[in-house]
C-alpha cells in the first residue's frame, strides 16, 4: 500500500474526519477534564475563601476593639445649644460663679457650679485621667469653675492638683 493520499482524501481527513474525531474525543474526555480542573482549583478556592473569611473576621474584631476604645475615651456626646460653638458645648460659667473664692469651694462651704455649666462636656462621666487631659485647654475662669465643682463633688486629688498647677 502506498502512504500517499489523494488531495481529496487529505481534505476529507482535515475538514471532516478530524473535527468529528475531536468532537467524539471531547465528548468522552470533557467530564474527565472538568473533574481534573475542579480538583486543582477547588482546593485553592477553598483555601482562599478560608483565608478571606479569617481576614475579614480579624479586621472586624480589630475595628470593634478600636470603636470600644474610642467610645471609652470620649465623653458622652452632649448636643450643644444653637448659640454655642462646637468646640465647647456648654457656655463658660457666669462671672458670679467664676468669682466665687476657691478656698470656700475647696472646703465645701461654697456652692459649686452645675456640671452643665462646665467647659468640659459630660464631666461627671469622665475618669480623672480623662479630665486631666482636657484641663490644659481651659481658660483661668473655666479652670476655677472645674476646680470648684470637683472640690464640691468628687474630691479627686489628681484633678484638683492639676488645676492648681495650671493656675
Amino acid at each position: 500500500m502506498t502512504d500517499e493520499k489523494s488531495p481529496l482524501d487529505t481534505a476529507l481527513d482535515l475538514f471532516v474526519y478530524a473535527p468529528l474525531g475531536l468532537a467524539v474525543t471531547a465528548q468522552e474526555e470533557l467530564p474527565k477534564l472538568i473533574e481534573k480542573g475542579r480538583e486543582r482549583v477547588s482546593g485553592q478556592v477553598t483555601m482562599a475563601r478560608t483565608i478571606g473569611e479569617f481576614a475579614v473576621g480579624q479586621g472586624k474584631r480589630e475595628a470593634e476593639k478600636l470603636v470600644r476604645r474610642v467610645r471609652a475615651s470620649e465623653p458622652p456626646r452632649v448636643t450643644p445649644p444653637a448659640s454655642t460653638s462646637p468646640e465647647r458645648a456648654p457656655a463658660p460659667p457666669p462671672p458670679a460663679a467664676a468669682a466665687t473664692p476657691p478656698a470656700a469651694d475647696h472646703t465645701g462651704n461654697g456652692s459649686a457650679p452645675s456640671p452643665d455649666s462646665l467647659a468640659i462636656p459630660g464631666y461627671d462621666a469622665l475618669s480623672a485621667s480623662q479630665v486631666v487631659q482636657r484641663l490644659a485647654g481651659l481658660s483661668p475662669e473655666e479652670l476655677e469653675a472645674v476646680g470648684a465643682y470637683e472640690a464640691a463633688t468628687r474630691h479627686r486629688k489628681t484633678v484638683i492638683n492639676r488645676i492648681a498647677q495650671l493656675q
